[in-house]
């Protein structure tokens, strides 16, 4: 996969660490010279340019990528980077940084935001998903509000322990995609039983977190 990230700072150099233990083709865009170095990731590729100035990004075959990350330390030129990406070279796949969290309201489909990434949400959501038994966390949004990542770990004694996966009567366009049980982490199949303790880690539209929530504590 071709990636893009905007910001060569410490949290744009970290992610392409990350990226480049996936084997993508990686690209930083920085536009001051101080932040360039080209030594501390050899492996990635390193463009000075303004990601925010539409000829930079045009020069640099934008088009060409499949995901744009914009990770810079400014909330205003993450918008203007997702914006452009989005709308001018058809990026399949726009992640932002949220500086601020008092901006995580702007980040959405209209600048081109697929998924919004707020260090402090996402620390109290880990924080909640640690504690909480038997009540749904929101990890994370997807297209800032069109379907939520949320988890739910299971009492003990959950009425639910013991039933098949196909028996779990979801909400509409609900879709469980992992079981967490102590260190394994399980895709579920059909015939994969519930056990006391799970982490059920599902997608879900925010509509349908309150139906999914009690359909978990009842059984079937």
């Amino acid at each position: 996969m071709k990636v893009a990230i905007a910001g060569a700072g410490a949290v744009g150099r970290a992610i392409a660490r990350e990226l480049l233990v996936g084997r993508h083709q990686v690209t930083l865009f920085e536009k001051e010279t101080r932040h360039i170095d080209p030594d501390s990731l050899p492996e990635v590729e390193w463009v000075q340019a303004d990601a925010c100035e539409l000829q930079d990004l045009e020069k640099a075959r934008l088009q060409e990528y499949d995901v744009m990350i914009a990770a810079t330390g400014d909330d205003k030129a993450n918008l203007v980077v997702s914006l452009l990406a989005t709308t001018e070279f058809a990026v399949s796949r726009v992640v932002a940084r949220v500086n601020d969290p008092r901006n995580e309201w702007l980040f959405n489909d209209d600048w081109g935001v697929d998924v919004a990434v707020s260090t402090p949400r996402l620390m109290a959501a880990l924080v909640e998903e640690a504690v909480s038994v038997g009540d749904l966390v929101r990890l994370m949004t997807f297209r800032q509000g069109q379907a939520n990542l949320v988890e739910l770990t299971l009492p003990d004694d959950t009425p639910l322990a013991g039933k098949p996966v196909r028996r779990l009567q979801l909400p509409r366009d609900v879709a469980l995609v992992a079981i967490i049980r102590g260190r394994r982490v399980i895709v579920p199949q059909a015939d994969d039983p519930i056990e006391g303790g799970d982490e059920l880690i599902f997608i879900a539209p925010e509509e349908a977190e309150s139906e999914l929530q009690r359909r978990m504590r009842l059984p079937e």
